[in-house]
């Protein structure tokens, strides 16, 4: 069947169509019913199956054949350690570790807070919850004691599990003491906290709290899998709201397992047995997605690692374990590439590595600039595919479905639908757009398995931010297109939309035109407020290594540049160069708050920031250029 055929069926016939997928999964008890509605008149999956996602990932692959393939692959340059794990060996240590859990009186339904790097002892936890029928809500490894605290009053845990440390690339980040003062802020009570030493930092211990994760496993007993419902949480995972505070997605586990081990096919291309690689952290639902869960469902082997694109020990790191573990796919955010680039302009670290296992290098999180996608594509030689999701849905919205169907890329497009998404452009009054028509980029529901059916402890926000605006859709938050072809673009969140005396912009097609200058290796471009226009765009560039150009020549050549593709319209007049942009641990630019610097107004640091000095360093900027 040719993608449109899949994609139709999947969106007239869902219900057909995700039984189908079930059945390639190892049910305790196959669904019957296969979507229904929960009582607030939500879509739910599978409701009345029985099963278990640690099963479904572990035992059933070490009973058919599996026992002895590479499960997991930790590569850890910052800390010089590497180790493997086989699927047998991952399983009894998940078994140990969910007798640890339950030891601490945990069981099904309870929740676990894990605090912990890019380690497989924060795998093997995950895990080991879900062995248990117990939620999980991982905390980025690092965060501040006080968004720590707001998420253990909010999810309630009755065990927190951490670590001693976090390593930045040379820098020790000392957990123990962030948790420590975030049990001490928040008013739930933590009953019992299990750590994990790590030799870089030893932890200081709370007597009748703090457990040993070593010692503690040493007197584990392994315990079996807890059947689960198809609709009962597997884990919970926190993401930024406006209101500041964070939304606690909640995730299902049977609709999460049969879209993840689906993705890897139809998104991916990728079979059991093959090595896969997404080069993010379990903190984000990347990490959850498709380094612990949809890899392990799939039967392939996944690599955990703990360093960076450039640093860990330069801009060949990726290349390296790609090579080293012969990896069939490469996931990584943009910005990794970005500074590969930057520090690396003429890929010459790519020529020293044997990438011939390489299939495809994959990149989603943020918008993928053409100017990126083709540095890559040249540099590498191989495919680059971008695809857009959220920590909403769990996996992606579109992307090209090479298992399916490989299509030609547009750079700049996340290319089509995946099936299930029924995804609609509307404008201000929830109208469906035609072709080309830039808007609200929505999901008409019902939503496929995977996304998201509530926020924890709080369903009326959910409503009210996903649901509420355009009744009969999801609205994503995105704005964008479909053009002519069915390609989906997604030009940035709608608050990325600059109005231009009463023309509607997107900063996403300027940062597209501005990444193309030959000296730009990464760029901003975002709205400030203009007594006569309302609003004008503002850029903010990085240059390349080793390239000199002065502020005022770059300026004068971004506005041309701009004005050719797009028009005197767009405003483009004014572009600083800085030496850094502020970003979230995950590599989002934090374009909110570069409005707010540029605007004069009051903001508050966002605990997601990787390098709170930067905005310092910009307020600074934008005050000798008198922007404000």
């Amino acid at each position: 069947m040719s993608y449109k055929e899949i994609y139709q069926q999947s969106i007239e016939q869902p219900e057909d169509f995700w039984r189908d997928k079930a059945q390639a999964l190892p049910w305790f008890k196959f669904p019957h019913t296969i979507l229904s509605k929960d009582d607030n008149g939500i879509d739910r999956w599978f409701a009345d199956g029985e099963m278990n996602t640690a099963y479904m990932a572990l035992d059933h692959h070490v009973e058919n054949g599996r026992a002895d393939q590479l499960a997991l692959i930790y590569d850890s340059p910052v800390s010089g350690q590497k180790r493997q794990y086989t699927y047998r060996e991952l399983r009894d240590e998940v078994a140990k570790a969910a007798g640890m859990i339950a030891d601490q009186g945990v069981s099904k339904g309870d929740r676990v807070i894990i605090y912990m790097p890019m380690i497989p002892e924060a795998a093997i936890a995950m895990l080991a919850c879900a062995r248990l029928g117990a939620i999980h809500s991982v905390v980025f490894g690092g965060f501040a004691a006080n968004e720590l605290a707001v998420r253990i009053d909010d999810a309630e845990p009755a065990l927190i599990i951490s670590a001693s440390c976090g390593i930045e690339i040379s820098k020790i980040i000392e957990y123990k003491p962030l948790l420590d003062e975030a049990i001490e802020l928040a008013s739930h009570d933590t009953p019992k906290c299990i750590i994990l030493q790590r030799p870089q930092a030893a932890a200081a211990m709370t007597a009748g709290r703090d457990l040993d994760w070593n010692e503690t496993m040493v007197s584990a007993e392994a315990v079996d899998c807890t059947p689960v419902k198809a609709i009962d949480p597997l884990y919970i995972l926190y993401t930024s709201g406006t209101t500041g505070k964070p939304k606690g997605v909640v995730r299902d586990n049977g609709g999460h397992a049969v879209a993840m081990n689906y993705s890897m096919h139809a998104v991916y291309d990728i079979n059991p047995g093959e090595v896969f690689w997404a080069a993010s952290d379990v903190g984000w639902v990347v990490g959850h997605s498709y380094i612990v869960y949809a890899p392990l469902l799939r039967g392939c082997t996944t690599i955990f690692y703990e360093g960076k694109p450039i640093l860990t020990p330069d801009a060949g790191a990726f290349w390296r374990v790609a090579s080293e573990y012969s990896a069939s796919a490469l996931f990584a955010a943009p910005t990794a590439f970005r500074a590969i680039k930057k520090s690396d302009p003429d890929g010459e670290m790519i020529k020293d590595y044997d990438l011939s296992a390489l299939k495809t290098i994959f990149m989603a999180g943020e918008r993928l600039d053409p100017p990126t996608y083709e540095w890559t594509v040249e540099k590498t030689g191989k495919p680059v595919n971008d695809h857009w999701w959220q920590t909403e849905t769990g996996w992606a919205i579109a992307g090209n479905m090479l298992g399916l169907e490989p299509m030609t890329v547009k750079p700049g497009s996340a290319t089509v639908p995946a099936p299930g998404y029924n995804v609609k452009i509307l404008d201000d009054y929830g109208t469906e757009m035609g072709p080309n028509g830039q808007g609200y980029i929505a999901v008409k529901l019902p939503l496929p398995p995977s996304c998201m059916p509530t926020i924890w402890n709080n369903h009326e926000r959910f409503v009210d931010d996903y649901l509420e605006r355009f009744p009969g859709y999801y609205v994503s938050g995105d704005g964008g297109y479909i053009d002519d072809d069915g390609y989906v673009f997604v030009m940035g969140r709608i608050d990325d939309v600059i109005n231009i005396a009463g023309h509607r912009l997107s900063t996403g097609e300027m940062e597209e035109i501005v990444a193309d200058h030959p000296a730009v290796a990464e760029c901003a471009v975002f709205g400030i407020n203009d007594a006569l226009k309302g609003e004008v765009p503002l850029g903010m560039v990085l240059i390349k290594d080793g390239i000199d150009i002065d502020e005022e020549t770059l300026n004068n050549e971004l506005k041309a540049m701009v004005r050719k593709k797009i028009g005197a319209i767009a405003c483009y007049n004014k572009t600083l160069i800085v030496t850094r942009l502020p970003k979230t641990r995950s590599g989002k630019i934090l374009r909110r708050v570069l409005r707010q610097i540029a605007a004069g107004e009051e903001y508050t640091v966002p605990s997601t920031i990787d390098d709170p000095a930067s905005l310092a360093e910009l307020e600074s900027v934008i005050k000798d250029h008198d922007i404000n």
